[in-house]
């Protein structure tokens, strides 16, 4: 067995997802540390680096040869700069943070998007595995997509590939964080799911609702996704509709995306997709009434969890070091600190 390991950090708004993982992608050792995104970039920056420094050291310590190091970033990301362009969650503006780990710490390092890495894992690692052409997609307080071929994530001219959550479905719905009325987004994902169904308990139909709470929804509390999922599965009748019309919204938009990308597979993942059944039988036959000349994809769940991030950066380290990933392994809980 090789001694061989790269570093991997999946960096979030509230906390980082961080391994040592083998050429083979296991990871030996993994690690969650937090943020703290307020204390502002420089500080993130600074947790970065002293993250990746402390695995590095781990390594070697355990007779392990660290090779490279893969970064994912939520936001707007330039892969090809090493330059986290912006971000919302971390209050990145133009940080070079490919160029600081390089000159810190001395290995070869990726920078990479947070849900494109996500799809790279699952394509080559997890529930796209063998398919050549793979469309992930994350949905969850946001939709975005990754769209992955021979095991590579188109990336875009600008670093912006894979906005699928702003393909305008309803133009005459909601608007969007973004600006647009009726984008996918707007309607679908788990954060529109919630507000939709609240805003409609609120205009009286919401009786039902208030008699099927169930010891985890408090009494006015704001109704989640995986509540209304809940309750749609039970048969309430406004949960039902709502559910429904998210359904209907992301069979558009992945009618769209079968259209422009072609795939073998769509993946979906994010929170959204722990629905299972309740979601992808529904999804499946909505989509299927939307073919017609274009081949139908195999509809199937993420098979990494939120450990896609951190397995997507580790292969974008790999890459770097020249080294391709050939198995499929889930983090080990057992090894995991916190």
């Amino acid at each position: 067995m090789s001694d061989r390991v790269v570093v991997a950090l999946d960096v979030g708004g509230t906390g980082m997802k961080c391994a040592l993982v083998r050429p083979d992608g296991v990871a030996v050792r993994t690690e969650r540390h937090p943020t703290d995104a307020a204390r502002g970039p420089a500080a993130v920056v600074d947790t970065i680096l002293d993250v990746a420094q402390g695995l590095i050291a781990k390594a070697r310590a355990d007779g392990l040869t660290p090779v490279a190091i893969g970064i994912a970033v939520p936001g707007v990301v330039d892969e090809a700069r090493g330059v986290a362009v912006w971000s919302a969650n971390v209050g990145f503006r133009d940080v070079p943070l490919r160029d600081l780990a390089v000159t810190r710490l001395g290995l070869p390092t990726a920078l990479g998007h947070d849900v494109r890495v996500g799809g790279l894992a699952e394509a080559r690692l997890g529930a796209g595995r063998g398919a050549d052409h793979v469309l992930f997609l994350a949905i969850g307080t946001g939709i975005a997509a990754a769209h992955v071929v021979d095991g590579v994530a188109g990336v875009g001219a600008h670093g912006a590939a894979g906005e699928i959550g702003h393909i305008m479905v309803r133009p005459d719905g909601p608007r969007c964080g973004c600006g647009r009325p009726g984008c996918l987004e707007a309607v679908a994902s788990a954060a529109a799911i919630g507000r939709r169904y609240g805003e409609l308990a609120g205009d009286g139909r919401g009786d039902a609702a208030s008699s099927a709470q169930g010891p985890e929804q408090s009494p006015g509390a704001a109704v989640t996704a995986a509540v209304v999922a809940e309750r749609a599965a039970a048969g309430e009748p406004l949960a039902v509709q709502v559910w429904q019309e998210a359904v209907d919204a992301l069979a558009d938009g992945l009618a769209t995306g079968q259209a422009l990308f072609d795939v073998s597979t769509i993946v979906l993942g994010g929170g959204l997709a722990q629905a299972g059944d309740g979601l992808l039988g529904p999804l499946r036959a909505a989509l299927h009434e939307r073919m017609t000349f274009h081949r139908e994809p195999r509809l199937v769940a993420a098979a990494l969890g939120d450990e896609a991030g951190c397995l997507g950066a580790a292969l974008l380290a790999l890459d770097a070091a020249g080294v391709r990933a050939t198995d499929a392994a889930r983090v080990p809980d057992h090894q995991e600190e916190r």
